[in-house]
């Protein structure tokens, strides 16, 4: 099962200030590395990344394998579960100890390791090797690798989000599609929605609450294309008119599902999100939103109906743009102070861009593609279930939240503002969005300060 950071979104965003204070309290001088190695020359580059669980750390170690089989003068030496935090404290002391590649589960913040200087630019390396990266990666993947025009990482597998469905319940509920629109998602909603005896739920067609799971309001946000940010940086979501339709919608579904004091109490009688009491799984919710390891994790867990999967719903007045969700993934990069950058170079470029590296890493943790070449590659994983992932990766309508040089704290600023507006904690939507905006210019500026 795969482990990106980014499928515990409440946890990742709560720690991502933590980090952006790593940062920022010591940023990196690029010059202390060197790119002027001969990368056919003996040498063992020191390799940290965050995946943990055993048949991950196997697909990995493989990864590493065909790579030292194709450049037998280079030794990896590979290091798992590490946090950034850990990583940026290495790259901040540098020595002969401290990684040449390194990767993160946490894209919130590249624009940190870009701008500090951190991990290096890698458009140069590019450019000796030949490679065309927007022939080879999907635009959205390489919008949340760079910030500013600077290339410091490349997408290593990534994540799509879409709708799990329960066949069985719509079957019951005489649906016959999964729905496409917001107003169909809130009618199908309710159709799905069954009571218990004393008016608690049975099964709840979708939880609308920002706090379930995957819900972290940035990824359904997506399918509303929001304007984060306005030319010149600042805030515009209160001048973009769907940040107001999209709270006014869940607000809307809210509403129809029961109100936000029942649904709360619903959510939290729910199983953890990656064990077998999933309320997806157990059945206590008839639709939710996830991303593409959820099917193998459904399998895994033996879930007894049948399901199905499909891109999320889109607003009524976007309906054109279905087949659109929210993508995020792994990303990795060459650490500043690598004497070794160019051997570094060649991993990194293997890991991100082999197509049967790619593909076979993609299929062995169950994640999407990253490169054009993968995602079209027949050897990928034909499970329909999967290729709806694949699909939406390769939507051009698909979106990822704008890098920053804070970490993404707008993100977390953003979730704590709409926790308040979900719970009808905010009357004035036009002028908490003003505010929300102020808050969010104002954590930017001390960033830079």
């Amino acid at each position: 099962m795969p482990r990106t950071r980014s499928r515990r979104a409440p946890a990742v965003l709560g720690s991502v200030l933590a980090t952006a204070g790593l940062l920022l309290a010591g940023c990196a001088n690029p010059s202390t590395g060197s790119d002027t190695d001969d990368p056919t020359k003996p040498v063992t580059l020191r390799f940290w990344h965050g995946w943990s669980d055993k048949n991950e750390v196997a697909a990995i170690n493989a990864s590493i394998k065909r790579f030292e089989k194709l450049h037998p003068n280079i030794t990896v030496k590979s290091t798992g579960n590490v946090t950034d935090e850990t990583i940026n404290q290495a790259l901040r002391a540098g020595g002969d100890d401290s990684p040449d590649v390194v990767s993160s589960f946490t894209t919130n913040n590249v624009g940190q390791y870009c701008s500090s200087g951190m991990w290096v630019d890698l458009d140069p390396f590019m450019k000796k090797s030949g490679m065309e990266k927007s022939k080879v990666f999907p635009s959205t993947l390489l919008d949340y690798t760079q910030y500013q025009g600077k290339q410091c990482a490349l997408p290593l597998l990534a994540d799509s989000f879409g709708l799990y469905y329960n066949k069985d319940a719509f079957e019951k509920a005489g649906i016959t599609r999964p729905p496409r629109t917001m107003s169909e998602l809130k009618e199908d909603a309710v159709k799905l929605t069954e009571r218990a005896k004393g008016g608690s739920y049975k099964q709840l067609g979708y939880m609308p609450d920002f706090r379930l799971y995957q819900n972290s309001p940035d990824r359904p946000f997506a399918q509303w294309a929001p304007t984060y940010f306005d030319k010149d940086g600042k805030a515009a979501l209160s001048k973009d008119p769907v940040s107001k339709q999209f709270f006014t919608t869940q607000r809307d579904m809210i509403k129809a599902l029961g109100g936000y004091d029942a649904l709360e109490k619903y959510r939290t009688g729910f199983g953890d999100e990656m064990s077998s009491q999933n309320a997806f799984v157990t059945g206590k919710l008839a639709m939710i939103m996830d991303g593409e390891w959820r099917g193998l994790k459904l399998k895994e867990d033996k879930a007894k109906f049948d399901w199905g999967t499909a891109p999320m719903p889109v607003p009524d007045d976007q309906a054109d743009k279905y087949g659109r969700g929210y993508l995020t993934g792994t990303v990795a990069g060459i650490s500043h102070s690598s004497k070794h950058q160019n051997a570094a170079w060649e991993l990194v470029k293997f890991l991100t861009a082999d197509t049967d590296q790619v593909v076979a890493f993609a299929n062995a943790i169950h994640n999407v593609p990253s490169t054009f070449a993968a995602l079209k590659s027949p050897k990928l994983d034909a499970d329909p279930a999967f290729r709806t992932f694949l699909d939406i990766a390769q939507n051009p309508n698909s979106q990822t939240v704008p890098p920053s040089n804070n970490g993404g704290q707008y993100v977390t600023t953003l979730q704590d503002f709409s926790y308040n507006v979900e719970a009808g904690k905010v009357s004035d939507l036009d002028k908490g969005l003003r505010d929300l905006d102020k808050q969010i210019d104002a954590d930017n500026v001390q960033s830079e300060n």
